[in-house]
């Protein structure tokens, strides 16, 4: 089959701030990452080897000129010898284990240094999605000019609704194109007039590049995950946000807080971290529970909640985005983020579950291994080894 992933920076964003925080703090660490269907999927016959090719691919994939001119240009909170590391980058499928069971059900585990096994997620999740809704023919039955127009009703409402509103939608899109296609009539529709919305571009750095968009996107769960084996569940969001905050001296200003619900955040939620960050990422719970929570503690740290910005990003469509900025009425700085309903919202086809997670790490190669684990606020996020899954959730409640 056709190579899929062909640009190094069709990936998120976060991948490359994720990255270089790991060559700043945790050079040596290694980890192993896990390939996650909540789904269940039984895949078709050889869909192993049919993604195995497509890692097999990713070897001769590496970050050009353009490439390396643009981030330059965009991302000023990286130091100009990350992107003389990113020449160098080789995506290595060794580190990258496919298997596939007589059901069809599909198993990856991708180990190694982290700050290079940290690449692979985007790539991977990605061509899972296209190549299932190849194989399913989903891509055969595709009607470009009714899916053009759908995106196009969509960003109407999206901006005509007054949303702050970016694309997440890389790691489970319906293929390549359609993602390509539903940003550029999102763009087409934002640049043809005045809108109380605001388009703020898509977590893809690539697309961002090719569309004339802005790059969006900060960090990711792996970090608090890999944190609360050094620190400890009611010390690592402090000591991240402390790090994070060190490495791009108060840029990246948005932090995901949820790895282990809300309460160990909040109860740790220092007034100067509150303050060196621009504001919080809301991936799990209820969003309107979760903005009160918000609000109550910057009120109590004596900040003005109108000040900070609150990114949703939690399975979202467009009437739920609408739903929340109506309920958070300029009491905080609202903005969304949305991936699956932006990016494979297709006519027939179903848009896969799946997710790549840490599972487990360690400091450096000469140390012991040890499980990474995610809990958040949904029950179905909790991922990890269920042992301490539930050791960690009798201290916390």
């Amino acid at each position: 089959m056709r190579q899929i992933i062909t640009h190094f920076t069709d990936n998120d964003l976060y991948t490359f701030s994720c990255q270089y925080y790991i060559m700043q703090k945790y050079p040596r660490a290694e980890v192993e990452y896990t390939f996650i269907d909540r789904n269940k999927t039984c895949y078709p016959k050889g869909f192993d080897k049919l993604l195995q090719e497509q890692i097999d691919y990713m070897a001769g994939v590496t970050i050009t000129d353009q490439e390396i001119d643009f981030m330059t240009e965009k991302l000023v909170w990286l130091p100009l010898w990350y992107f003389t590391f990113l020449r160098g980058y080789r995506f290595n499928p060794n580190e990258v284990k496919i298997n596939q069971d007589e059901e069809g059900h599909l198993s990856i585990l991708i180990r190694g240094k982290w700050f290079s096994t940290i690449m692979w997620e985007m790539p991977i999740l990605s061509s899972i999605s296209e190549l299932l809704h190849t194989l399913n023919g989903d891509v055969d039955n595709y009607n470009l000019e009714k899916e053009y127009a759908k995106a196009v009703a969509k960003s109407e409402k999206i901006f005509g609704a007054g949303l702050v509103f970016g694309d997440m939608g890389t790691r489970r899109r319906f293929s390549y194109d359609h993602q390509k296609m539903v940003l550029k009539a999102m763009k087409h529709v934002y640049d043809s007039k005045e809108w109380p919305g605001r388009f703020t571009g898509t977590s893809n750095v690539w697309f961002a590049l090719e569309l004339g968009l802005t790059p969006l996107g900060t960090m990711s769960h792996q970090l608090i995950s890999f944190e609360e084996n050094v620190s400890g569940v009611f010390e690592c969001n402090y000591n991240v946000m402390r790090k994070f905050s060190d490495v791009y001296d108060g840029n990246n200003g948005i932090y995901l807080y949820d790895c282990f619900g809300d309460d160990v955040f909040f109860n740790n939620l220092s007034k100067r971290m509150a303050m060196m960050y621009s504001g919080l990422r809301v991936d799990s719970g209820d969003e309107e529970e979760q903005t009160e929570k918000i609000i109550a503690k910057y009120k109590s740290l004596g900040i003005d909640p109108k000040t900070k910005q609150v990114v949703y990003s939690n399975g979202l469509d467009v009437d739920k985005c609408i739903a929340i900025h109506k309920f958070c009425n300029g009491r905080v700085l609202d903005s969304y983020g949305v991936g699956t309903q932006i990016t494979c919202d297709i006519d027939n086809a179903k848009p896969s579950n799946i997710v790549i997670k840490l599972t487990k790490c360690r400091i450096t190669e000469a140390r012991e291994w040890h499980d990474c684990i995610k809990l958040s606020c949904d029950k179905g996020k909790t991922l990890g080894n269920q042992e301490k899954c539930n050791y960690i959730l009798s201290l916390i409640g």
